[in-house]
C-alpha cells in the first residue's frame, strides 16, 4: 500500500509539473507571435556582413521589425571617422581596420584580392553593394544597436558611428530584450 500511495503522489506531482510546463510553453508561443527578426552580428567579414544585411533587408521588406546587434568584429566594420583615444586604443585601431571597405572575406582571400573580386562580381550580377544594403536597411527601419562592451574593449567611441542614422548603443541585456519576442534570432 505505501508503494501505491507513493506512485499516486508521484503521478500527481508529474501532472502538476506538466501543467506548469504547458503554461510556460503557451507564454513563449504568445511572445514569439510577434513578427520580429533579431540578428547578432559578430563577424566583420565582408561575406557575412552581406548575408546579415540581405536577411535584415528581406525581413524588413516583408514587414518584420528587424533588430541588428553588432558586437566585437561586427562593430569594427561599422565604424568610420576618428576620435580622441588613448595610446592602447590607437594601437587597437591600427590593428582593426575601420569600415566595410576594408572588410575581408571569410574564405578565398586570393592574396587580398578576394573582396575586390566579390564586389566586382556583385556589381556585374546587379547585386547591391554592402554600402547600398546598409543604406536600404536605414530606409526600411532596421534598428541597429552597437554593443557598448565591445566599444569599450576595442577602444571605439560614439563619434566613429555618427555616420549611421538612428544607431543606438546598448549592452547584451538591451539586445536580449529586443530578441526575446522575435520569431527568428540569428548569430552571424
Amino acid at each position: 500500500m505505501p508503494d501505491e500511495a507513493r506512485s499516486s503522489s508521484e503521478l500527481v506531482e508529474f501532472g502538476r509539473q506538466l501543467a506548469e510546463m504547458r503554461a510556460k510553453l503557451e507564454g513563449v508561443e504568445r511572445v514569439a507571435d510577434e513578427d520580429r527578426v533579431a540578428l547578432c552580428v559578430f563577424s566583420g567579414e565582408l561575406d557575412k556582413l552581406i548575408a546579415a544585411f540581405v536577411i535584415a533587408n528581406g525581413a524588413a521588406a516583408m514587414g518584420s521589425e528587424v533588430t541588428m546587434f553588432f558586437t566585437f568584429w561586427g562593430t569594427s566594420a561599422l565604424r568610420e571617422g576618428r576620435a580622441k583615444k588613448s595610446l592602447l586604443e590607437r594601437l587597437m585601431g591600427r590593428v582593426i581596420k575601420p569600415g566595410v571597405r576594408g572588410a575581408k572575406l571569410s574564405r578565398m582571400q586570393f592574396g587580398g584580392g578576394g573582396p575586390i573580386l566579390m564586389r566586382r562580381l556583385m556589381q556585374q550580377k546587379g547585386v547591391a553593394s554592402l554600402e547600398e544594403m546598409m543604406e536600404l536597411a536605414g530606409e526600411l527601419g532596421v534598428k541597429i544597436y552597437i554593443c557598448t562592451m565591445s566599444m569599450d574593449l576595442l577602444g571605439f567611441k560614439e563619434d566613429e558611428f555618427k555616420h549611421l542614422p538612428g544607431v543606438e548603443y546598448c549592452g547584451v541585456a538591451g539586445f536580449l530584450e529586443a530578441a526575446m519576442p522575435s520569431r527568428v534570432t540569428l548569430f552571424i
